[in-house]
């Protein structure tokens, strides 16, 4: 259901702009990008948040660079997004508050177990991408500016190249999320750039391997940033601050992301983040 209604309001605010917000004291509207989304870690925060506070939260879904262009129109609170250049630009037009550290996993690079570009085990994730446009297999790219699609885009430039010709696919459908684009690049048999939380959510479901792994590179940072209620006066940014200050807290929101993922996939999906848990583990 979290999802149904991610979708239909997202349609609803993509098609109507200036959709007022709620100005609902208890309740807070925030653009999340997918990912963390279909991880279902986004609705874990949200019920816990609700449970300890009696304000609720809900999101619309979307891509980063979506998520960030609805949150410009004022019809959200706060967005959670991956994409650093477009949070600060973001900010820096005067639409959020600040860039929050919340928490990070990271990037993989899968493909078919047969590997026909041999990158398993390559340390470097550049020289995987390297190898894969010597050997010209396929790869399927999200393609739709989101935050995985951004992060993608940065490590073809970190390797020196443009990604182009028949063997690299940008997925059509992409904007529909990293699930959608990993089942895609499944049934295609290729190589694709993707979130390890959404690989382990599906990796019962498909027969990709995760090939090329630990690379500081691969980080993925998910920040928060509360809309500027200087420029959206309607909208609810005192209760934002306190979701906002209950995820930063070491036990509370940055606890719960600890333990997340553990009971089904035997290891966190993700990891906190916060300069509040950064500073915990500092004096430890």
């Amino acid at each position: 259901m979290r999802k149904v209604f991610s979708f239909v309001l997202c349609c609803i605010m993509l098609s109507l702009p200036f959709t007022a917000q709620a100005q609902q004291k208890g309740f807070i509207l925030m653009a999340s990008t997918i990912g963390p989304i279909d991880a279902g870690i986004v609705a874990t925060l949200e019920d816990q948040f609700e449970k300890d506070s009696g304000i609720r939260v809900r999101h619309v879904g979307a891509g980063t660079g979506a998520a960030l262009k609805i949150s410009e129109q004022g019809t959200v609170d706060l967005v959670m997004v991956h994409a650093k250049s477009l949070e600060e630009k973001f900010i820096a037009e005067g639409f959020g508050t600040e860039r929050i550290p919340v928490m990070y996993n990271d990037f993989v690079i899968v493909g078919p177990a047969t590997d026909p570009a041999g990158i398993k085990g390559v340390t470097s994730a550049t020289d995987a991408l390297k190898k894969i446009v010597e050997k010209g297999v396929p790869f399927v790219s999200r393609g739709d500016k989101s935050g995985t699609h951004v992060a993608e885009m940065e490590l073809w430039k970190k390797a020196g190249i443009t990604p182009a010709g028949s063997w690299y696919e940008v997925y059509a459908k992409g904007s529909e999320g990293n699930a959608a684009t990993l089942t895609y690049t499944d049934q295609k048999g290729a190589y694709t750039f993707m979130d390890r939380a959404t690989y382990l959510s599906l990796q019962k479901s498909i027969k990709l391997v995760v090939l090329v792994e630990k690379d500081e590179a691969l980080l993925n940072f998910i920040s928060v940033i509360p809309v500027d209620p200087k420029k959206f006066p309607k909208a609810n940014y005192k209760d934002a601050m306190k979701f906002v200050q209950w995820l930063t807290s070491p036990d509370k929101g940055q606890k719960l992301i600890v333990d997340f993922g553990i009971d089904t996939y035997g290891s966190p999906l993700f990891f906190p983040n916060s300069p509040e848990w950064q500073a915990l583990q500092g004096k430890n």
